[in-house]
């Protein structure tokens, strides 16, 4: 069975970091073998928080497998363009 990539992602956001620990874990219990988490501009000390605490408290055997960061630029009201910056963790067991 492939695994779609799509399913495989966690959007960090502004709940609670433990929301997202439970679906990175949920999504390695059922059988998943990579997981990908983004996040963007202040979100992103909310998952790298959430990459830690999976790999230290709940799956140790995880690794991280890579880690790119970029900046996006956004096009808000009356066409005003802001630099937002964004992260995706990828981890693997």
């Amino acid at each position: 069975m492939a695994e779609d990539k799509t399913d495989n992602i966690v959007y960090i956001g502004k709940k609670p970091t433990m929301n997202y620990v439970l679906a990175v874990a949920t999504q390695f219990n059922s059988g998943t073998s990579s997981v990908t988490i983004k996040a963007r501009g202040k979100s992103i000390s909310t998952a790298v928080d959430v990459a830690e605490i999976v790999r230290n408290r709940f799956i140790q055997d995880l690794k991280v497998d890579d880690i790119r960061i970029s900046t996006e630029v956004l096009e808000g009201e009356e066409g005003k363009k802001s630099n937002v910056s964004s992260i995706e963790i990828f981890l693997k067991k």
